[in-house]
């Protein structure tokens, strides 16, 4: 769609910057509660708004198709009545004139704005980075040029081992890669779960030829004409062909700094999506809010919360009730071994494994003040969708019996839960 059909006459107009999950979850929101106004979707990438998790998993698949799958068709945006605008994005907020300035030199006014610009990979900042050979990954040009130089016997250093690094891992080792990641941690998405689960999966890489390095710190990346090696601090050298960044994302917070809303390591938003200025929003991975469940206050980087935080945005311009939200929960896939994880662990929590890890069938069950808290489980969907609930309930666990795996975790729970039904409702109004 194009400019020429949005109208400066248009009624109450809705302008959503970004289309990645959020954006169009916001505008399908909108429309599904009823909103009878415009809604104008900025898109910085050109072709229809698509989906992302893929990009790391399936898309960098030997034979794979050379496409992420859309989130919505064409015809849903046309006939919703939402106007796209492609190959754009937005520059500046005059938040007392309530319009943007767009990339194209044209301003947009807003009734209510909605900031859903997402993250961007972190970038290297070590001599050589700029090296061509040396790649991120997080748009789908991004994963296209990384599968184009996954080819039988390249050597790929991988410099991070949490999600994005590991599932690149996977996908270059089943193309026939040799495969080394850099870690400067000791153990592999210590970030996000415990030594437990690090260690069955730094053993399913290894089976599939994966190399570990940790506590290792890049110092360079050298070469002539593009990447040829990788340098640590104790002096040792990696040769590598392509070299893959995975050290995690900084939110794109930039135009809602610009324009002086409150961001700390994202845009500080309220329950409703809100930021300090009434009349915009944000919603995704480029806010950092004030966590229900147990007050911390957070940035998450996951579909759920995605949804989640759109909902509520359109629920709220809408001046409707919003659907009471899921735990947040979060996946990976990694040489076909999917892990699960709901809620939030802490590195301070009670660790309780569940299973045998060498079986490929268990659970790590995480407590906080005798309560769980968080559950990463491995081909094990009963517990997860037990832990979803419990955690929701703050169900209290006896640890003695959630450590035996014949029981269903159900049965593990003692005392009485730490949130009644009226005290769930209230926390979620």
């Amino acid at each position: 769609m194009h400019n020429d059909e949005w109208s400066t006459e248009t009624k109450d107009p809705v302008v959503i910057v970004g289309s990645g999950h959020s954006g169009v979850a916001v505008a399908a929101g909108l429309r599904t509660r009823g909103w009878e106004g415009g809604i104008l979707l900025i898109d910085g990438e050109s072709g229809l708004p698509y989906e992302r998790p893929p990009l790391s998993k399936e898309l960098l698949k030997d034979g794979a198709p050379n496409e992420s799958a859309v989130l919505r068709k064409d015809k849903f945006y046309a006939d919703k009545g939402i106007v796209r605008l492609a190959g754009v994005s937005a520059e500046s907020i005059d938040r007392g004139a309530r319009t943007v300035l767009l990339s194209d030199g044209t301003r947009q006014a807003y009734y209510r704005l909605v900031i859903a610009t997402g993250s961007r990979a972190r970038p290297l900042t070590v001599p050589g980075a700029g090296l061509p050979g040396v790649r991120s990954l997080r748009t789908r040009d991004d994963a296209l040029e990384l599968k184009r130089l996954l080819v039988p016997g390249a050597r790929v250093a991988i410099i991070g081992a949490g999600y994005i690094g590991l599932e690149v891992a996977a996908a270059a080792a089943a193309t026939g890669c040799e495969v080394t990641v850099l870690e400067f941690q000791d153990r592999v998405m210590s970030r996000v779960t415990s030594a437990h689960v690090s260690h069955h999966f730094e053993q399913l890489h290894g089976r599939h030829g994966v190399r570990f390095v940790f506590g290792a710190a890049v110092t360079s990346i050298d070469g002539g004409q593009r990447a040829e090696r990788v340098t640590v601090a104790d002096g040792t050298v990696f040769p590598a062909d392509v070299v893959l960044a995975g050290i995690g994302v900084l939110p794109n917070q930039e135009l809602a700094a610009d324009a002086g809303l409150d961001c700390r390591d994202g845009i500080l938003v309220d329950g409703d999506g809100r930021t300090s200025d009434p009349a915009i929003y944000a919603s995704g991975d480029v806010t950092r809010f004030t966590s229900p469940i147990d007050g911390a206050s957070q940035r998450l980087e996951c579909i759920q919360n995605v949804l989640a935080q759109a909902d509520r945005v359109a629920a709220h311009v809408t001046g409707q009730a919003a659907a009471e939200p899921e735990i947040p929960w979060f996946w990976t896939v990694q040489h076909g071994v999917r892990l699960q994880t709901a809620g939030v662990r802490h590195p301070a929590d009670q660790v309780i494994v569940r299973g045998e890890p060498s079986g490929g069938k268990f659970s790590v069950v995480y407590l906080r003040d005798g309560r769980l808290a968080a559950v990463d489980t491995i081909a094990n969907l009963a517990d997860f969708r037990t832990a979803k609930r419990l955690i929701a309930e703050g169900a209290r666990i006896d640890p003695r019996l959630a450590a035996d795996s014949d029981i269903p975790l159900a049965e593990a729970v003692s005392g009485t839960p730490k949130h009644s039904d009226a005290d769930l409702a209230a926390a979620r109004s």
